[in-house]
Formats: C-alpha cells, structure tokens, sequence
C-alpha cells in the first residue's frame, strides 16, 4: 500500500444469508482527500463503511487501514487503529441523557486519562469550531436538526482523528441547514487536515467537497473519479447514474466555487 493511501478494499465481498452485497470491492482512500460513495439506496455503501471502520469482516478480500491488515491483527490493535477514526452517524447518534458538554467530552473521557480540566478546554474549543458556544448545558431535545450535526461532529473530532467517517451526513436537513453543514465540513478539514470519508446521496452538492467520487453499483465499485470526470464518464453505469439523480453538470460552477471558497 503506497504511503499516501491510508485505506485499501481489494476484492471485497460481502453477503447476509443469501443476499450478496459486496461482490469484489476495490476502492483505496489517500491521506488528505476526501471520498464520496455514492450509488442507489441499498447497494452497500454503509456496509463498505463498516468494513473500514473493522465492524465487518469480508467474506473474501481483505482491508487494509494505515497498512494494517484488518483480517490478520487482534483486537487491542484494532481499537488502536479506531482511535484514529471519528465517526459523524447519520442522525448523530447522541445521548438524550446527556448534555452536548458531555456528548462531546464522551471520547475523552473513555478513551484517555485526560484531567477535567483538560477535558473542559477541549470541549469547548471543539464547541467554538462549530459555533456552538453557549449550548453546552442544553440536551439534544432542545436542539435543532443542523445543531445536533454539528455537535456530533464536534465529538466525532474530539480525538483529533485521522480519518473522519461521514454516514449520510445531511439527512433529515432542509437545504439552507445542509448548506450548513457542508460549509462546516469544508472549513474544519481546512483547519485540521483529517481524511474524510463521505456517503451521500445528496448530489450533486456534495462533489464540490469531494476529490474524488465513486459509484457502488451491482456490488462494486464502477469508477473512483474526480467529481468533474465522474460527470463526463462513458462507463455505462456512471452515465446513467449521473443522468438519473444530477441533471445539468456544472451549469453554475462559478457561483458553487464561490460558495464554499467564501468559508
């Protein structure tokens, strides 16, 4: 695995009882980038994350993360090797119980032996990243969709991780709040540099924060392109799937660079 590829699927299969998923995934993921899996509801895109983030095991083929086989090591290096990841869920995924403070403190306060004091300070600063100051006592009830997003990924942060997983990221938000949200992830990978894994099917809004886009169709991966050649590729199945869900491509590539460039 070269050194700037921190996340290799080779010949990936996957099936539950008789229904093949996965069959024969090759997908590599470099350090810095962002990747956005797209493809139709239920073909395996959320399955592929779970193979990356060592929740699955593949039937065949193998994952490699940081060089790292993940059939092949235990499972203290497994945890070691997940430490480096945050995970932003698809809705969020907080404690009712808990305030946002402690929703966010949560991977500090289990995975390391940081002093309180310590923890307070991270909170907080990860809190103003995302603009969120001042509703740290506030429970995630009191909050709004957008808010809840943005505190999930304040915690999916908490350990300065290396690779950031995104599960359909702006589900269940009007426009205006996913706009939100995507300006947020464009600035806090600028500032912090992590590697983002993204599955969306919010297209084609989401290719202006990809480098590059891959199609999961009938089991594989049809194409790992740059979002400008994912929109002009031949190959049948990106044809259709650019045709079906995107309409006109880059009718307004000023205005849409000029969105996220002013963040």
């Amino acid at each position: 695995m070269g050194n700037d590829i921190v996340i290799e699927l080779k010949g990936v299969h996957k099936a539950f009882g008789s229904q093949q998923v996965l069959r024969g995934v090759d997908l590599q993921v470099r350090a810095g980038s962002t990747l956005v899996i797209v493809g139709a509801s239920g073909e395996g895109k959320s399955v592929i994350l779970k193979h990356m983030l060592g929740l699955l095991k593949p039937d065949r083929g193998g994952v490699w993360v940081f060089g790292r086989d993940l059939n092949r090591i235990r499972l203290r290096e497994l945890k070691e090797i997940r430490t480096q990841f945050g995970v932003l869920f698809q809705n969020a995924a907080l404690f009712d119980s808990m305030t946002v403070f402690d929703n966010v403190a949560l991977p500090l306060r289990e995975r390391t032996r940081v002093a309180e004091g310590q923890i307070h300070a991270s909170v907080m600063e990860k809190l103003a990243l995302m603009d969120l100051l001042g509703a740290e006592e506030k429970f995630p009830a009191q909050l709004s969709g957008g808010m809840r997003k943005r505190v999930g990924l304040a915690r999916a942060l908490m350990l300065n991780p290396r690779v950031v997983f995104f599960d359909e990221p702006t589900t269940g938000l009007d426009v205006h709040k996913s706009n939100e949200i995507y300006r947020l992830f464009h600035r806090t990978q600028k500032q912090l540099g992590y590697t983002a894994v993204i599955v969306s099917h919010d297209v084609p809004k989401i290719f202006k924060l990809a480098d590059a886009v891959a199609l999961l169709a009938e089991g594989m991966i049809q194409g790992c392109l740059s979002p400008e050649a994912f929109q002009r590729a031949e190959q049948p199945l990106i044809r259709a799937f650019v045709e079906t869900t995107m309409g006109p491509i880059y009718s307004s590539e000023k205005e849409e660079t000029a969105f996220y460039e002013a963040f």
